[in-house]
């Protein structure tokens, strides 16, 4: 059953998680950043899935319904954007680069440090100016409409490793190859290879989060080797994954008990 949340009065939320903790569906009258400052988090709606990795925030506009995976314990904060404010960041859900600045305002924001509400007002423009003039993050994936495409879906979710080509999972789904390739350019915007890379990259954050090595977590999703992994994972995220992972296990911030704005 979908669960419709309104807007909290303190115009941030600040929650810990639990490995695999699954929000059930809702939307907010007031559009969102959403950060985890540890673990790491995936935003779902109707269009596809965003993953959210240590350097990255996620942006759901207003009146957008979605839900919420933690992966690994996660610390994750939320902070609400007034449509004054929203009407510089994009009006539909994606992922956005994280400065410095940006990550220290975030964790202000949802902390226990009583500011005044001027000061809160000065510190989300901050925060909006920071993330609105980031590039939007490749990290979405799709979220197939079509019967056929939600069938091979299933199957290389089931097994991101799964290296067989489209002409062959077409037969599993019942569909030949060229309808299937002209399905994914007219339904989701991207290509076949395209859609599978997004979804190995999905998969390999999270086993990263969750302790894998780089090498168990290329072959886990169907690269042929560490350094094939390296070089797309890099592309994609900024960094390597080995030095994801590093960073992902130390950041050490307190866990602040969610407060009221004044």
């Amino acid at each position: 059953m979908l669960v419709a949340r309104q807007l909290p009065r303190a115009g941030w939320i600040s929650h810990d998680l639990p490995h695999g903790d699954i929000s059930p569906p809702h939307q907010h009258e007031r559009g969102h950043l959403v950060y985890a400052a540890s673990g790491i988090l995936s935003v779902s709606t109707q269009r596809g899935r965003w993953i959210c990795p240590a350097n990255r925030a996620a942006w759901t506009p207003a009146r957008v319904m979605h839900h919420h995976q933690a992966y690994g314990r996660t610390d994750m904060r939320i902070v609400f954007i007034a449509p004054s404010l929203a009407r510089t960041l994009p009006h539909r859900p994606t992922v956005l680069a994280v400065s410095a600045l940006a990550r220290e305002t975030l964790l202000a924001l949802t902390g226990n440090r009583p500011y005044r509400p001027a000061t809160r007002t000065r510190l989300r423009h901050v925060l909006v100016e920071e993330v609105s003039t980031s590039p939007e993050q490749p990290l979405h994936l799709p979220e197939p409409q079509d019967d056929r495409l939600r069938a091979l879906a299933r199957l290389l979710r089931d097994n991101p490793a799964d290296t067989a080509p489209l002409a062959a999972l077409g037969h599993a789904v019942g569909a030949g190859e060229r309808t299937l390739s002209r399905l994914f350019r007219n339904e989701l915007g991207m290509s076949f290879h395209q859609w599978r890379t997004q979804l190995r990259l999905h998969h390999a954050l999270v086993l990263l989060s969750g302790g894998h090595s780089v090498t168990t977590t290329a072959h886990a999703c169907g690269w042929s080797n560490a350094s094939a992994f390296i070089q797309a994972f890099t592309s994609a995220i900024g960094q390597t994954p080995g030095r994801y992972q590093h960073h992902l296990h130390h950041r050490t911030e307190g866990r602040p008990e969610e407060a009221s704005e004044p």
